[in-house]
């Protein structure tokens, strides 16, 4: 009897979505507010009611599959920020019906001259992030109905409804290469569209941010900026947005052969005795060992390019808008005074060539050796390289049976632990990390399925692993409206998933769709109690 009640719910409120001829999508005014303003239009306008922005206090809090940190250090004030948020669950239309999508979005900011422009983007980039996902797959869903049906059969189909879809009546609101998102479907519905939306998503908040921040600091007279480090994970794989000087890296095994092991252990010894520390190589067990067998060490993959104008590309940009670069207490500078040549915010600067758009590290796959993502301000690499961050993860976790032997610096997180370090070896600046153990975060189920061969089946409830869904019609998971972690953000959009009870729908199939699509699933796993 309580498994039938447990159901009422969930029906009842189903059908309600499939009678509500206007549950679906955004109404018409409101659409008309975001394709004239976009995400900073719809969050201030009164006919967009439900768009209001949400409590941020849970998306920078350290978690152990998602670790942050930050330190004001010798700093008067800390103007650094950080966002971490692994678990959207995003419905994407396909083939096969509707795809779930795991998202996480990971993000430094480094503010200078106040941390005014650091501030508003960590608080409004997982709200502006999820407002453009949340329009372009609404306008997806409302181009794929208008063919009639919940899906696209075909390759042929897919790309007869994007030709003859006005991509341009819903994207043209602002001066953005729509080009890069209009043409970008490829054949393959479901290997590619939900990483262009996503990517396009990311682009327009960033963008939004911005145009937000400047109209701010002209109304207040802020004078500051922020670099912005943003990385977006999906299926197995990441992509990277960059503007300014902090940096994004993988850290990932490389078997190391015993000349190699022996010669990264003594380079990590001799490190540590510059540095006055005692030594955990003090008893060479461990050099011994790599000289015999050789070991599995971090090797470092840089995903981001530093935005400082002595880069020929970047100088050649503040040059042509009239501005020059001039080196000042060591370090070129726009105009002598800015270290960075793109950023959010910095307004006077913006007519001598600083912008906001950020260097894109397009989508690519992790692999079954990635093992740590991080992303770090500035403050972190003055007194260590990228390949230092990943030596100081591999030691942590090689000691990580023996705690006793790491110092306290390390003692409560990996990113904690960077920080820490940085300013032990005497950064002056601000430091910030936040560190994604990959092994932990379930964003591929295949790259999951590579790490336990040889291991037996993975307990994925008990060891925090969660996979992603596909399904077709018949057996799409209900589970976005479960969500043990979900941010409020994310409800949006649950009203996605009722487009299939579309007005132009008769009754009947309103609620076979539905019942179809949400409820069999349902009822299965009531099944299965």
């Amino acid at each position: 009897m309580e498994a039938y009640r447990g159901l009422l719910f969930p029906l009842g409120f189903l059908i309600i979505l499939a009678v509500a001829t206007l549950s679906h999508g955004e109404s018409s005014t409101c659409l008309t507010v975001y394709k004239e303003g976009g995400a900073p239009a719809v969050f201030q306008s009164p006919k967009c009611p439900r768009w209001t922005h949400s409590d941020y206090a849970s998306y920078s809090r350290s978690t152990s599959r998602c670790q942050t940190a930050m330190l004001k250090g010798r700093r008067k004030s800390l103007e650094d920020r950080t966002l971490c948020v692994l678990d959207l669950r995003i419905p994407f239309p396909g083939k096969a019906g509707v795809k779930e999508v795991t998202v996480g979005i990971v993000a430094v900011f480094d503010g200078h001259n106040g941390a005014e422009a650091s501030e508003m983007a960590s608080k409004l980039l997982l709200e502006y992030f999820v407002l453009h996902t949340y329009f372009l797959i609404d306008a997806a869903y409302s181009a794929i109905l208008k063919k009639g049906s919940g899906s696209l059969q075909t390759s042929a189909e897919h790309h007869s409804i994007f030709q003859r879809y006005n991509w341009d009546g819903l994207l043209n609101w602002h001066e953005l290469d729509l080009g890069r998102f209009k043409h970008s479907f490829q054949a393959n519905f479901d290997d590619s569209f939900h990483f262009e939306i996503l990517k396009e998503a990311l682009l327009r908040a960033i963008h939004d941010i911005d145009a937000k921040f400047s109209m701010e600091a002209s109304r207040k007279n802020l004078v500051s900026g922020s670099t912005a480090t943003i990385i977006l994970l999906a299926d197995g794989q990441i992509l990277v947005a960059n503007i300014g000087d902090s940096k994004a890296l993988l850290c990932s095994e490389k078997f190391q052969s015993p000349a190699e092991a022996k010669a990264t252990y003594l380079r990590l010894y001799r490190q540590e005795r510059r540095n006055g520390a005692i030594s955990r190589l003090r008893n060479y067990k461990n050099l011994d060992l790599a000289s015999s067998t050789g070991v599995v060490h971090f090797s470092v993959k840089e995903l981001t390019r530093d935005h400082h104008p002595d880069r020929d590309d970047e100088k050649l940009r503040v040059e042509t808008a009239g501005g020059y670069v001039l080196e000042w207490g060591g370090v070129p500078r726009v105009n002598g005074e800015l270290a960075i040549s793109r950023a959010i915010g910095d307004v006077s600067f913006k007519s001598y060539g600083v912008i906001s758009a950020p260097e894109l590290t397009d989508w690519q796959p992790l692999t079954v050796n990635d093992t740590y993502l991080v992303a770090a301000s500035d403050g972190v690499f003055e007194k260590l390289n990228v390949q230092d961050v990943c030596d100081l993860l591999w030691e942590v976790r090689s000691y990580d049976s023996g705690r006793s032997e790491l110092s306290s610096s390390c003692s409560y997180s990996l990113a904690d632990c960077i920080v820490n370090t940085a300013f032990e070896k005497g950064s002056m600046d601000n430091v910030a990390a936040v560190v994604v153990p990959l092994v932990s975060t379930g964003f591929s189920e295949s790259l999951l399925k590579e790490r336990s061969v040889g291991e037996g089946d993975i307990n994925y409830k008990a060891s925090g692993l969660q996979s992603t869904h596909e399904g077709s019609a018949n057996d799409f998971s209900y589970a976005i409206k479960q969500l043990e972690y979900a941010h409020p953000v994310v409800s949006k959009f649950d009203r996605l998933l009722s487009t299939c009870c579309k007005q132009r729908m008769s009754m009947k199939v309103m609620c076979m769709t539905c019942i179809r699509l949400f409820l069999r699933p349902l009822a299965n796993s009531l099944g299965d109690l």
